[in-house]
């Protein structure tokens, strides 16, 4: 529950009044924003916005008063990028549910807002990997603590621990820990009770309550794993609902996870909830982390089983102090447990381990970008236009791409263009072949130079030395007509295999020619001509 002061902003009492109603209608059933979170972010928006109108020499009395140059003011005042557009789009949801609002201004919010997507790039493979190794490096140490702990308190339940001695007072100390939330404790001064104190190694969090539950900053480590995996915004980690197992599949050693995912934002779009099946088929499996967090979290979804109104979240985590506990009201608690992970936490971890910043938002980029290569909980516009095309690393590897897709182009225009050339008459040492004649037999392009040319009749077509001739026109046109019959008879792709080159190139030549040389050269075809390309056409002609 929280509760905003609207007598605090610098704006007349009229329109004071105005914005709380508009913001209690808001916060209301129904009315959009469904959450305390939800409900804090937009205050942090209103209130700059009513600084902003303070500061203007005619201060507007209330919302019937705004004119469209207030508004226009306003509007050029935030910066263009997301965050101005965010401000931009709350306040105009919020003013324009009031009826009273002038159809002017109306008006102007209805007109584009410009703005500049985040510039935030994707990571460098190298970063990626350090990334992953230190959120790695976190996390496994906690789990195999955890791990560790639960197997002695494991033991002690079953009996299997003698009474008496330092383990047997460590295994009650966590039976207390996994029951409670905390080990043995002085109630007047909280402090770890003296005979358990030994036991334990200490009265440090890390003899403590993070023997059986994960802190605020491991929980981090692994929601920056589950992004590297899925490539959800910090958000939709946050809330990840606690995956299940598809039947069958955890009895049979490969478990199925379905993952429930929901983007809040996309409210009322058909893309808001959609799930994903995960498969834990090894280490290095995507779905292996599902079972690490699931293993890690358990000891703290066994002390929350008695609470009522527990939320329903993957990651759980435990606090560290009681001013921590003070330090970050929009987490989500119950008793001494917190839930999910955001930017905040993020950043945290990442300090800790010697990075700069959160890097939760960079990742989700990196892996849609240049993973996953796929929309995230995002339409494939957003993701193109937004994510991808301002991602340097997509346009540095597209260079290659595209000079690579423009030398087959070329190299296909020359398998596909007439590259014999056209004569009158034949050359006094013009060589004559099947379907042309050839000026230097020994040395042409597609064999070693001296071993005469072992050329298929049809590559005449695409070789300098070739000369063609109005004598060899017939033979050529008749070749043409041959080839598009045969296509009819032949497996598609067998024909674009052995013959749609060829085919081209005579086409690329009846071009050249024109339609009435073709029509004339194809009226003079004789039975020599037709019995030449049977004879090629079968594979069996000996010049």
């Amino acid at each position: 529950m929280r509760s905003y002061n609207f007598a605090t902003l610098p704006l007349p009492l009229p329109f004071q009044r105005s914005l709380a109603a508009l913001y209690a209608a808001k916060c209301a059933p129904g009315g959009g924003w469904d959450s305390v979170r939800t409900s804090e972010g937009q205050w942090y928006v209103v209130r700059p916005f009513a600084r902003f109108l303070a500061g203007l020499g005619d201060v507007p009395q209330d919302v019937d008063r705004l004119t469209a140059s207030h508004w226009a003011a306003w509007r050029l005042s935030l910066p263009a990028r997301t965050g101005g557009y965010n401000k931009y789009s709350v306040v105009a949801g919020l003013l324009q549910a009031d009826a009273r609002l002038p159809r002017p201004v109306r008006e102007a919010m209805a007109r584009r807002f410009t703005w500049e997507p985040g510039r935030e790039q994707a990571f460098r493979p190298e970063e990626f990997q350090e990334i992953r190794a230190a959120a790695r490096r976190t996390f496994r140490a906690a789990l195999l603590r955890i791990r560790e702990n639960a197997g002695r308190l494991a033991a002690w339940r079953a009996g299997e621990v003698p009474a008496g001695g330092p383990e047997w007072l460590l295994g009650e100390a966590l039976d207390v820990l996994a029951r409670t939330g905390d080990v043995p404790l002085y109630d007047f001064r909280r402090v770890v009770r003296r005979e358990y104190r030994e036991a334990l190694g200490g009265g440090s969090a890390a003899c403590t309550w993070m023997r059986l539950f994960l802190s605020r900053k491991e929980a981090a480590a692994l929601g920056v794993l589950i992004v590297m995996e899925l490539g959800l915004n910090a958000t939709t980690v946050s809330e990840l609902p606690l995956p299940k197992a598809l039947p069958g599949t955890a009895e049979a050693g490969m478990p199925v996870y379905r993952l429930r995912l929901e983007k809040r934002r996309r409210t009322g779009h058909r893309g808001r909830y959609e799930s994903r099946n995960l498969t834990d088929s090894g280490a290095d499996s995507s779905g292996r982390v599902v079972t690490e967090a699931l293993e890690a979290t358990a000891p703290a979804r066994a002390a929350l089983a008695p609470f009522a109104d527990v939320p329903d979240r993957l990651l759980v985590w435990h606090q560290t102090t009681g001013h921590e506990r003070q330090a970050y009201l929009r987490a989500v608690r119950v008793g001494q447990f917190g839930f999910g992970v955001d930017e905040l936490a993020g950043r945290d971890w990442a300090r800790s381990v010697g990075l700069a910043g959160s890097p939760l938002r960079r990742l989700r980029k990196t892996v849609n970008v240049l993973h996953r290569r796929e929309p995230g909980q995002n339409t494939q516009d957003t993701h193109d236009s937004v994510y991808v095309l301002t991602e340097p690393q997509v346009r540095e590897a597209a260079v290659p791409v595209i000079a690579d897709g423009a030398l087959d182009a070329v190299a296909s225009a020359g398998r596909t263009v007439f590259g014999a050339r056209l004569t009158d008459r034949p050359g006094e040492r013009d060589r004559p072949t099947a379907t042309a004649d050839c000026t230097d037999y020994e040395h042409g392009p597609f064999g070693p130079p001296g071993r005469g040319c072992a050329a298929s009749f049809l590559l005449c077509t695409a070789c300098p030395n070739a000369r063609v001739t109005p004598a060899h026109h017939p033979r050529l046109a008749y070749l043409h007509q041959a080839l598009t019959s045969l296509r009819g008879a032949l497996d598609a792709a067998v024909w674009e295999a052995d013959w749609a080159d060829g085919h081209a190139r005579l086409a690329d030549l009846r071009v050249r020619l024109g339609e009435p040389v073709w029509s004339a050269a194809l009226a003079a075809v004789t039975d020599d001509d037709r019995a030449v390309i049977a004879h090629l056409l079968q594979g069996d002609y000996d010049l």
